[in-house]
This record gives structure tokens, C-alpha cells and sequence, in this order.
């Protein structure tokens, strides 16, 4: 039997806890500042916070053992989480934090349609109802009357 903290669900959920945590403080930490500055102050917490790691598990390695098609893809990804940050920031500078996360948290439906448009994966009818049932409820949750 594996460990739990060896499980992906362990992980994912505690992800989702800490993205909320994150609109939560993001929310309070743009109140006075401009959206980019704060977006820029975050991006230096991580760095910072993930060479600790690196160098606290030793998983630094030379850049050399990574191949061209993964460093491609890693700037790439790199690029779309920072026009991800600069958009939520902003987002969150004008709305309401309760409104703001669940209509970024549609980025799981965009995950689904990009993985089998791009990745050739497969969903089931039953996957693609919950698809549509995250898509209905983050529009609901961010719905104000």
C-alpha cells in the first residue's frame, strides 16, 4: 500500500488549499499597490523559496542534462504562468476575490479540451460531464445578482 503522501490526490488537493490561500493574501496584498509590482514581489517569494528547496534536497542539477525539447517547453510554460499571475493579479486588484478564483479555476475545463486537442488523451462521458459541471458551477459561484 503506498503511502499517502506518495499519492497524487495528497498533492493535488493540497495545491487547490494553497491556490486559495493565494487569492486570499493576493487579494489583500494588491489593495495598495499596483497589480504587475505585486505579480513581481510574488515571483521573487517563489524563487526564492524554491532554491531553499533545491538546495535543502539537493535537486539541483546542470542545465545541461535537460534536453532542448523540455527547456522549450518549461520557458514556454514559464511564459504562460507569468501572463497567468499578471492577469489573476489584476483580476483580483478589480474584483472581488469570491468572483475572481472560481472563473480562473476554468482553467481545469481549458486543461481537459488542450489535453485532448494536444496531448491526444481521452475523457469519457462521464469525465466530460464533470468538465461541464466545473465550467457551470465556477459561472455560478462567480455569478453576483
Amino acid at each position: 500500500m503506498k503511502l499517502w503522501i506518495s499519492m497524487w490526490p495528497f498533492w493535488a488537493i493540497l495545491s487547490a488549499v494553497f491556490a486559495a490561500l493565494t487569492a486570499i493574501f493576493a487579494k489583500v496584498g494588491v489593495e495598495n499597490i499596483g497589480s504587475d509590482l505585486a505579480t513581481f514581489i510574488r515571483t521573487i517569494v517563489v524563487l526564492l523559496a524554491l532554491g531553499a528547496i533545491l538546495t535543502l534536497t539537493d535537486g539541483w542539477q546542470g542545465l545541461g542534462s535537460v534536453s532542448r525539447r523540455s527547456m522549450i517547453f518549461l520557458i514556454l510554460s514559464g511564459l504562460a504562468t507569468g501572463a497567468s499571475w499578471l492577469c489573476y493579479f489584476r483580476a483580483l486588484q478589480l474584483g472581488n476575490a469570491a468572483q475572481v478564483a472560481p472563473i480562473d479555476k476554468l482553467s481545469v475545463v481549458f486543461v481537459a479540451v488542450f489535453a485532448v486537442m494536444f496531448l491526444g488523451e481521452k475523457l469519457s462521458a462521464i469525465n466530460w460531464t464533470g468538465v461541464a459541471f466545473i465550467a457551470a458551477g465556477a459561472i455560478l459561484v462567480a455569478y453576483r445578482a
